[in-house]
């Protein structure tokens, strides 16, 4: 893994928001013939954007949405193909944790795609509740303790 990778707290509305919206589009949406509709993104404005850096080149990003006090759900995680395989995604995740933690989050929640169940049990999430789908795809609920 690159030493040289920036961790950053981007606005919404910015340009750097805006090329983590093309690269979400790319990387989640996309290939399941989704689309971000303004609305969509308008209702992010009250979230935390993370993203992950090389330079001038954005390698991932995640989006952190507080559900109330305590907990806040992880969305929208992704990372540049190019990048993949790097630990730039376990990266995200830990730098994410750190800033809950930091914004008195005591819970992280979030909705895997069945592909991605796996990586999150590696960093100590658990499964709760019963499979379901959610973008035309199978997913499970998922929790940590802070």
């Amino acid at each position: 893994m690159d030493l040289n990778i920036r961790l950053q707290e981007i606005k919404h509305g910015s340009v750097e928001y805006a090329l983590t919206i093309a690269l979400r589009d790319r990387v989640l949406r996309h290939p399941l013939g989704l689309y971000f509709t303004p609305e969509q993104l308008e209702e992010e404005k009250n979230e935390f954007h993370l993203s992950a850096w090389q330079g001038n080149e954005l390698l991932g990003c995640l989006v952190l949405k507080p559900i109330d006090a305590y907990i806040v759900k992880m969305r929208q995680v992704a990372v540049s193909p190019q990048a993949q395989g790097q630990g730039i995604g376990k990266m995200l995740v830990a730098w994410s944790e750190t800033f809950a933690r930091e914004h008195l989050f005591t819970n992280m929640q979030l909705h895997a795609r069945d592909s991605a169940v796996d990586f999150y049990l590696q960093l100590g999430y658990e499964v709760f509740g019963e499979p379901f789908t959610e973008v035309s795809i199978p997913h499970r609920a998922m929790h940590k303790q802070l």
